[in-house]
């Protein structure tokens, strides 16, 4: 796999191998030594084969901002698993009686 990654990277930071031809590009991946469905699904500019056969699925992360008005405290790795937690709501409960 660290060939295929190589050479992604190589055609990646090569402007002349990036924007080549089809035939340029397989003979660049002729002295790649990697699997020929590798090969094909370079040559084939095919994304989602590629990450088939590298054993990649799609990645998605959402990331949620704190609402303005809550203060975030974060652990520094000192407090018991819950600690945290209890200090949230405690925190809450002191706002809401307020």
């Amino acid at each position: 796999m660290l060939d295929v990654i190589d050479f992604l990277e190589t055609l990646g930071q090569d402007a002349q191998l990036r924007y080549a031809s089809r035939d340029e590009v397989g003979f660049a991946l002729a002295g790649a030594e990697m699997e020929p469905a590798l090969q094909v699904a370079i040559l084939s500019k095919n994304g989602l084969e590629l990450q088939a056969l590298l054993g990649q699925r799609p990645f998605c992360c959402l990331i949620n901002p704190a609402k303005p008005e809550e203060e975030q405290e974060e652990c520094d790795g000192n407090c018991k698993e819950g600690e945290e937690k209890k200090r949230d709501e405690e925190r809450r409960e002191k706002r809401d009686g307020d």
